[in-house]
Parts: C-alpha cells; sequence; structure tokens
C-alpha cells in the first residue's frame, strides 16, 4: 500500500505540475494583439481634423483626442492592449468630434454670410425699386 500511496502522489504531483504549466502558457498566449487599426484610425481622424482647422474651431476636442492618443501609444508600450484600443477607439472620437464641431461653425459662417448677403440684394432691389416710381 505503501509504494501505491508514493505512485499515486507522484501522480497527482505530476498531474498538477503539468496543469500549472498549461495554464501558464495560457496566460502568457492572451495578451491582445497590438490594436494596429485602431490606432491607424484614431491617428487618421487627427489628420483629418487637422487638414479641416480644427486647431481653429475646435481645439480642445483636438488637443483631448491627441493626448488620448498619446495615452493609448503609452499602454500599447506597457503592454496594456485592451487599455491601449480603448484609448485610440476615443481618441478616434475626440478628433471626429472636433471635425463634426469644425464644420458646423464653418456652415454657420457660410450660412450668415449668406443672409448678409441676401439682405444687401433685397436692400439694393427696394432702393432701386424706389427710384423707378
Amino acid at each position: 500500500m505503501n509504494a501505491t500511496s508514493q505512485t499515486q502522489r507522484s501522480s497527482r504531483l505530476r498531474i498538477a505540475v503539468g496543469l500549472t504549466a498549461v495554464l501558464m502558457l495560457g496566460a502568457c498566449a492572451e495578451t491582445p494583439p497590438v490594436p494596429t487599426a485602431s490606432l491607424q484610425a484614431a491617428r487618421q481622424a487627427i489628420s483629418d481634423a487637422e487638414r479641416a482647422e480644427a486647431g481653429r474651431y475646435a481645439s480642445g476636442e483636438l488637443g483631448e483626442a491627441r493626448i488620448k492618443l498619446a495615452s493609448a501609444d503609452s499602454a500599447v508600450a506597457e503592454q496594456k492592449m485592451t487599455t491601449a484600443a480603448r484609448f485610440a477607439d476615443e481618441s478616434r472620437t475626440e478628433a471626429q468630434l472636433a471635425s463634426a464641431k469644425t464644420a458646423d461653425v464653418k456652415a454657420k459662417a457660410v450660412n450668415d454670410e449668406m443672409s448678409h448677403s441676401t439682405g444687401t440684394l433685397i436692400q439694393e432691389m427696394q432702393r432701386n425699386s424706389g427710384d423707378k416710381q
């Protein structure tokens, strides 16, 4: 019985060591990949916002997008890929918001100019119609 008991202990020990090794290897393999697509999308959105002059019209949002992209890059360096993906997505969203706000400000400026031009045209037409009478 003593030999059988030692054999069982030895078998259990081998199984425990084997399971531990498998779990450790599994933990290493579970590190998510670098969120390359999310980082590229964030960089592209920031570039688009800069070309749209968001620095002039929505500097707060554009600055926030840059900060979050830097945080995403730092998270990648620290091997925190889930956090990096979240920051990259937030960066892209902030940059898109900056672009949208910029487009809104520009559209309002065009609308104001058109309203002013229309008002001037109406005044000119009224003045001209008064001259003819």
